[in-house]
């Protein structure tokens, strides 16, 4: 039998007082948020349209920071997570000359960056919730009509509206699974950039993530190919360097660039998955979200009122140059490394030696990827 949840205005008028803040969406992001929010002593709700047990069965992986791991570590429940170190980035193109290795050695940190299964983070998130005695209430629809029951309404789960923000679509799905490979990984990821889209590679375990971009017109064919047959594409899209020999069942995913132009409204806050979408290629997703997250609690979370224009406005000045610098990088290496024409590969590859001759200009980079337009903390 379900049990329907009490309705979030009824709650409010019961109490005579708009409730402190709502998080709108019960998955990584918005249980991240909520325990941000309890660490700086603010009180908050989650409302889930989905039952919990299906929020932990997610099959993506996800690609961290290291300045993720410091927010996770910040938030209690970065120890125990199986995650896999990145020591070393190696950046490429296929049929030009010039790449560019990232080592963390190199900026003494203890990774550039983590892998982990979704699904793992998850399940740490949600145990820590429910210590805390955080609310969460599954089988539950908050909309942006009902923030006038709240203090601060955060919408961190849905898609971007399109009569809000910015569409482009990128004519590309990623084709998402786990391969086995000959010789032991070394902590190294990839990033492959060839005509078809980008390739990427990145250890989980004693096996690689893999993120392989193709055009609209063939994600089914390539879907439907058999083990044997996927291994020899990625074979031929990633190179030599490293000999597949197995591979799990295949997911794919549309890309687009979607943001919206306002992430702060009239007692709300968008943010995460609800304030911008990337293409995963820089990797800097749900990194995004969670530098989303510390600058939303830093300034609203020992607030007395926590949706005062003031309080909103402060976050938005904050997140700004992160997430446009974010939004512009990304959709400027897609189209910087789309055309496969001879004058822009050597271009590329020009570029990608400079990088790896220049110090001072790789440390940058790298720590623009790790922490953001702003070094955390």
């Amino acid at each position: 039998m379900r049990v329907e949840q009490p309705d979030p205005a009824s709650a409010a008028s019961q109490n005579n007082h708009p409730l402190p803040v709502a998080i709108v969406g019960g998955g990584p992001a918005g249980m991240a948020l909520a325990l941000a929010l309890r660490i700086h002593g603010a009180d908050a709700e989650i409302f889930e349209a989905r039952d919990r047990a299906a929020v932990r069965r997610d099959p993506r992986v996800l690609a961290l920071s290291d300045g993720a791991r410091q927010i996770l570590d910040w938030l209690g429940v970065w120890a125990g997570l199986p995650a896999t170190p990145i020591e070393t980035i190696h950046i490429s193109q296929r049929g030009g000359f010039g790449r560019t290795l990232l080592r963390a050695s190199e900026l003494e940190a203890r990774a550039l960056g983590w892998v982990l299964p979704a699904s793992d983070l998850i399940a740490a998130l949600d145990s820590a919730v429910s210590a805390a005695g955080i609310a969460y209430r599954e089988n539950t629809k908050v909309g942006a009509g009902d923030t006038a029951h709240f203090k601060l309404t955060a919408f961190a789960e849905g898609a971007v509206d399109p009569a809000a923000g910015t569409m482009r679509d990128y004519g590309q799905h990623a084709v998402l699974c786990n391969v086995s490979v000959a010789a032991p990984h070394r902590n190294v990821a990839w990033e492959r950039f060839t005509g078809e889209g980008p390739v990427a590679l990145l250890p989980l375990g004693e096996r690689y993530s893999v993120v392989l971009t193709c055009a609209d017109a063939i994600v089914d064919e390539v879907r439907s190919l058999g083990d044997a047959e996927f291994l020899a594409l990625l074979q031929r899209r990633f190179g030599t360097r490293h000999r597949f020999t197995a591979a799990t069942p295949r997911v794919a995913y549309p890309l687009g660039l979607r943001y919206r132009r306002d992430t702060t409204g009239e007692r709300q806050v968008w943010l995460g998955n609800a304030a911008q979408t990337l293409h995963p290629v820089a990797g800097q997703g749900f990194n995004l979200a969670l530098r989303d997250i510390w600058e939303l609690a830093q300034q609203a979370g020992a607030a007395s009122d926590p949706g005062a224009p003031d309080v909103l406005a402060a976050y938005a000045r904050g997140r700004q140059a992160d997430r446009r610098g974010a939004i512009g990088f990304t959709d400027l290496l897609i189209d910087g490394f789309a055309s496969d024409f001879a004058p822009l590969r050597h271009v590329r590859g020009a570029g990608l030696l400079a990088l790896d001759l220049l110090p001072a200009l790789r440390s940058f980079v790298a720590k623009r990827m790790i922490y953001g337009a702003r070094a955390w903390p």
